[in-house]
């Protein structure tokens, strides 16, 4: 085996150079004239003028970050976690959640608590300034609690 007989394993194909003088004269294999002529041509897609073309709404989409919501996003508590977390006679406040760790905290506030009738309570609390259910009060006032 010699230097001289040695050959690629795949074929050296290159593309043709057109535009640059040579065999391919006057529009270089482009056709006619204009936009598709030129270098780097592009043609706008046809959907996207579609698209512009369609009326747009409010809301969601692109302006999702901007919409307002009226309503707080509340965090819910049920009756079997005051049950573990608190002894009879307790008060239940926010800030008395927020001191147990069953609160989380959103943009650096405290979000809002709901305590909500899932699960048995027999230890008399006195609940007040948080969101509750129908069912977990009665369930609270049934078990000789208060809610304010």
């Amino acid at each position: 085996m010699q230097s001289n007989t040695l050959k690629a394993n795949h074929a050296k194909i290159t593309s043709p150079r057109v535009g640059r003088g040579g065999k391919r004269g006057k529009t270089s294999g482009r056709g006619t004239k204009g936009q598709n002529a030129r270098a780097g041509h592009k043609k706008r897609p046809e959907m996207r003028d579609l698209i512009k073309k369609i009326p747009k709404l409010r809301g969601h989409g692109k302006n999702r970050s901007r919409t307002v919501r009226n309503a707080p996003d509340y965090m819910p508590i049920n009756l079997a976690a005051l049950e573990l977390a608190f002894t009879a006679g307790d008060t239940v406040t926010l800030a008395t959640l927020t001191q147990k760790g069953m609160t989380n905290t959103r943009g650096g506030r405290v979000l809002p608590v709901k305590i909500l009738g899932t699960g048995t309570i027999t230890k008399k609390l006195d609940l007040s300034g948080l969101a509750i259910s129908e069912k977990a009060k009665v369930a609270i006032e049934a078990a000789g609690g208060s809610v304010l």
